[in-house]
C-alpha cells in the first residue's frame, strides 16, 4: 500500500523540487500560535510552507485559498514578487490543496488578501533578507551591497549568485518573524500596478480553466439521482434494467443515495433518467407556503442578542426627553431565498486508489472538506488528497462540496477509474444550499435639526453558515442507509456576523440598539451567499438613510456625512458622488438616481456608489443605466482586479435586487431552470460602470470581493424611490412588484 497522501514522506516528495525542502510542521508544537505573527503566518509560521526555491531557482508560491474569479492568483503573485525582486512571470502558484498549501481553512469573508497576501508578503520579505545573508557569506560581501535583480545577487565586482545556488543543501524551514523588511511602497513595481489576470486568457480563449475541464485517463461519468423533495426516502428500486444500459458500469445505492457510473457523459445522463423512473419514494413533508414565508421568520423561535447598544434607547430629543418636534421614522424591509446560480452546474472528480481518495473540486474550503468526506466515508482523514481548481460560478458555499461527496461514494464502487460527477441544472437549482431569507426593521428618531438621535433595528435571519466540516454538511451524507444528521446551526459571532453582519451602521449615533433574532432552522437548507447577511443589512440601512434624509429634507448624500465620522469613509463617500455628479445631476422624466455607503462588516472595504436608473412605469421595467463607485480596500495591489470585483459586485447585486427569488409549491422548489429563476440579462446591464479606487500604500488590506453587494442593492432601491417618488422595502424589485405599487 502506498504511503498516506498527507504523511510526511509524501509531503517531502510531492514538494520537493531539488535545493528546498517543503516540509510542513505537523506536531502541535510548531502548529501553535506565535502571537504577533502577521496574517496566516499566526497559524502556518513556517517560511517553507509559503515560498519554495528550487536548485535551479524555479520559485514557487502557495497559497491555502481559493481562486474563485477574485484575481487572487495574479495578486498574490505580484506580493511575492515585488519582496523577491523577480519578474511575477518567474513566479508559479500553488493554491489550496491538502498535500501541498497551508491549511487556509475557507476562501470565504473577503479575507483572501488579509490573510494569505499578509502571509506570503511578509514570508518573501524575509526570504528575500534570509538569501541576501547567505548570499554576504557566499561572496564575502556586506549584504547591504549587494544588488538583486530578478532572482540574481550581485556583488560590486560583478560575482552573481542565483536564488536556487544559495539554496542548494540547506533548507528555508525556518519559523517566521513577526517584523519583516519589507520593500518601501515607493520603491514598488510590481505592486499597485495593474497586471493582466494570469486566470483570465484560458476562460476567454475556451481552454482548460475549471474543473468541468479536467480530463484523466480512464475517466468515466456518472450522475446522481435525487429524492422528488427533500423528506422523501428511498423506498424500492428496481435497477436491472438500468444496469443491462449500453455503457453503464456501475448502479450505486446506499440508502437513499442513489447514482450511476457509465462510461461517457450521454449514457450516464440516460442512464440517470432511466433510473429515477426505476425509484420508489416515500411522501415527503410538503414546503410551507410561501406566501407566508416573512410571516413565519418572524414567528419563529430565536435566540435573540443584543449586538450592539449606547446611550439611551428610544431617545427622541436632543435633550433625551420626548421633544414636540421631534420625528420617528419606522420601516420593514425583506429579502427572499436566492441562489448562488452558478454559470457553471458544480462538479467534481474523484479517484480512489490503494485505498486512498483524490479528489478535484471547487469547494471553498479544501481542509475542511476533507474533514467532512473522511467523517463520510469512516476513514481518515491522512487517505484523503482535495485539490482545488476553479468552478465556473461561485462566491459562497454552493453545491461544491456536496458533488465531491457525491463523486467520492462514486468512485470507490469503482477503484482506479478517476469518476467525474457534474450536477445538471435542475441538481442546481433544488439542491444547493441557498442564501436565507431575512426581515429587517429599523426605527429613528430626528431632532428638529434633522439630526438622528435615537436609532433601534432589529434583523431576522436563519444561518448563514453550513459549511462542511461535519459528514452532516454534505448532502449526499444526510441521504445514506445511516445518514449523518446537519450539526445544530450556530450564530457567527461579531464583529464579522452572519445575519446581522453590517447590522451595526457605521454612522455616529448617540443613541444606539441593533438586536440580532438568530433562527436556528430554515425552511429549507441554507448556506453562505456571496456578503451573507450585509447584502440584506447595508439594503435596509442605507435604504432607511434615505428615507430619514427625505423626511429631514437634506440631501442624502450631505444627510450621510452629516453623521459620518471616519474620515476614510468619508473620503469614499465624497468621491462616488462628486465622480458621478451628484449636484450637478439633471432631472429627466422617468429616471432618478441613487446613492449609499457601508463599510463591509465595519472593518474591511469602504465602498460607495451612484447609480442612475430609468423606471418604464407601464411595466415595471427598472435599468441602471450608470453606476459610479468609489472604493478604499487599503493597499491596492492590483487595481485592475479591485475594479474587476466591484463592476461585478455591482453587477450581481443588480441581479439579485432586481430578478432573484426561488420559488417553490408544497411539492418541491420550482425554480429549477433558467425561466424559474432568471438572472440579469444583457438589456438590464448599465451602459457604463466606473470604480475609483482610493488607494493606500502601506496600509492593511482590507479584502474587497464582497464591499459591492449592500450598497449597490440599496443605491437601486434609492434610486428607483428617486425616479418614482414610490419606496420599495422589498427584494427583489421585479417588474411586477413595480409595476403593482406604481
Amino acid at each position: 500500500m502506498s504511503a498516506p497522501l498527507s504523511s510526511p514522506s509524501r509531503r517531502r516528495f510531492v514538494a520537493a523540487g531539488g535545493a528546498l525542502v517543503l516540509s510542513f510542521p505537523l506536531g502541535p508544537a510548531l502548529a501553535a500560535d506565535k502571537p504577533g505573527l502577521p496574517g496566516s503566518l499566526k497559524t502556518e509560521p513556517m517560511l517553507d510552507a509559503w515560498i519554495r526555491i528550487d536548485a535551479a531557482g524555479a520559485i514557487a508560491v502557495c497559497t491555502g485559498k481559493a481562486e474563485l474569479g477574485q484575481g487572487i492568483k495574479t495578486a498574490l503573485l505580484q506580493l511575492a514578487a515585488e519582496e523577491l525582486l523577480v519578474a511575477p512571470s518567474r513566479l508559479t502558484l500553488i493554491t489550496a490543496d491538502t498535500v501541498r498549501t497551508p491549511d487556509e481553512k475557507y476562501t470565504a469573508g473577503s479575507h483572501s488578501m488579509q490573510d494569505s497576501g499578509t502571509a506570503i508578503r511578509h514570508a518573501a520579505a524575509q526570504v528575500r533578507v534570509l538569501l541576501l545573508g547567505l548570499a554576504a557569506q557566499r561572496l564575502d560581501v556586506a549584504a547591504a551591497q549587494l544588488r538583486v535583480a530578478d532572482g540574481v545577487i550581485t556583488a560590486p565586482d560583478g560575482r552573481r549568485v542565483g536564488y536556487g545556488e544559495l539554496l542548494a543543501g540547506q533548507q528555508l524551514h525556518v519559523r517566521a518573524q513577526p517584523q519583516s523588511t519589507l520593500i518601501d511602497p515607493a520603491q514598488h513595481r510590481v505592486v499597485g500596478k495593474p497586471l493582466q489576470r494570469i486566470d483570465i486568457p484560458a476562460k476567454v480563449s475556451g481552454g482548460a480553466a475549471y474543473v468541468h475541464d479536467l480530463r484523466l485517463p480512464g475517466m468515466v461519468h456518472a450522475r446522481v439521482v435525487r429524492p422528488p423533495a427533500p423528506g422523501a426516502r428511498l423506498l424500492a428500486l428496481d435497477d436491472a434494467t438500468v444496469r443491462q444500459r449500453r455503457g453503464v458500469l456501475q448502479v450505486v445505492r446506499d440508502g437513499s443515495f442513489v447514482g450511476v457510473v457509465a462510461d461517457g457523459q450521454y449514457q450516464a445522463i440516460k442512464a440517470a433518467a432511466a433510473l429515477a423512473q426505476a425509484c420508489r419514494w416515500s411522501a415527503a413533508p410538503p414546503l410551507p407556503d410561501q406566501r407566508a414565508l416573512y410571516d413565519d421568520l418572524l414567528a419563529a423561535p430565536a435566540q435573540t442578542t443584543v449586538i450592539a447598544r449606547q446611550g439611551t434607547v428610544g431617545t427622541t430629543s436632543a435633550a433625551g426627553t420626548p421633544g414636540t418636534s421631534a420625528r420617528t421614522l419606522t420601516a420593514r424591509y425583506r429579502r427572499p431565498f436566492q441562489l448562488h446560480a452558478s454559470l457553471g452546474p458544480s462538479c467534481a472528480v474523484a479517484q480512489y486508489v490503494d485505498g486512498s481518495y483524490t479528489v478535484w473540486t471547487h469547494s471553498q474550503g479544501v481542509y475542511p472538506l476533507r474533514t467532512a468526506l473522511a467523517e463520510m466515508l469512516g476513514v481518515k482523514e491522512e487517505r484523503i488528497r482535495c485539490i482545488h481548481m476553479e468552478g465556473a460560478g461561485c462566491y459562497g458555499h454552493n453545491g461544491a462540496d456536496d458533488v465531491a461527496a457525491d463523486a467520492v461514494l462514486l468512485a470507490r464502487a469503482l477503484p482506479g477509474r478517476p469518476v467525474r460527477v457534474q450536477w445538471m441544472r435542475e441538481d442546481e437549482h433544488g439542491w444547493e444550499p441557498y442564501g436565507p431569507p431575512m426581515v429587517a426593521e429599523a426605527q429613528a428618531t430626528l431632532d428638529p435639526g434633522g439630526a438622528i438621535i435615537g436609532w433601534q433595528y432589529q434583523v431576522w435571519s436563519p444561518p448563514h453558515n453550513a459549511r462542511p466540516g461535519k459528514a452532516g454538511n454534505l448532502l449526499a451524507a444526510t441521504h445514506l442507509a445511516k445518514p449523518f444528521a446537519p450539526p445544530p446551526a450556530k450564530p457567527i459571532p461579531q464583529p464579522e456576523g452572519g445575519g446581522d453582519r453590517n447590522a451595526v451602521p457605521l454612522y455616529a449615533l448617540p443613541n444606539l440598539q441593533v438586536t440580532h433574532h438568530f433562527l436556528p432552522r430554515a425552511p429549507m437548507r441554507v448556506s453562505a451567499l456571496r456578503s451573507l447577511g450585509a447584502y440584506c443589512n447595508v439594503f435596509a440601512i442605507e435604504s432607511f438613510m434615505d428615507e430619514l434624509a427625505r423626511l429631514a429634507q437634506s440631501d442624502p448624500v450631505a444627510f450621510r456625512l452629516r453623521h459620518m465620522t471616519d474620515p476614510r469613509a468619508q473620503a469614499v463617500m465624497r468621491e462616488a458622488a462628486d465622480r458621478f455628479g451628484w449636484q450637478a445631476y439633471q432631472r429627466k422624466p422617468g429616471r432618478g438616481r441613487g446613492y449609499a455607503f457601508a463599510r463591509y462588516k465595519n472593518l474591511g472595504a469602504y465602498a460607495a456608489i451612484a447609480l442612475e436608473v430609468e423606471v418604464a412605469r407601464e411595466s415595471g421595467y427598472v435599468r441602471v443605466t450608470r453606476a459610479v463607485a468609489a472604493v478604499d480596500s487599503g493597499e491596492a495591489v492590483n487595481p485592475d482586479g479591485i475594479r474587476n470585483q466591484i463592476e461585478g459586485g455591482i453587477l450581481q447585486s443588480l441581479s439579485w435586487s432586481l430578478c432573484e427569488e426561488v420559488s417553490w409549491d408544497a411539492l418541491g422548489i420550482t425554480s429549477r431552470d433558467w425561466a424559474g429563476y432568471p438572472i440579469l440579462r444583457f438589456p438590464q446591464m448599465p451602459d457604463r460602470v466606473e470604480v475609483h479606487i482610493l488607494d493606500r500604500p502601506g496600509q492593511p488590506f482590507l479584502g474587497t470581493g464582497e464591499a459591492a453587494q449592500g450598497p449597490a442593492a440599496a443605491a437601486l432601491a434609492n434610486a428607483v424611490a428617486d425616479a418614482t417618488g414610490v419606496r420599495l422595502r422589498d427584494l427583489p424589485l421585479r417588474r411586477e412588484r413595480v409595476r403593482a405599487q406604481l
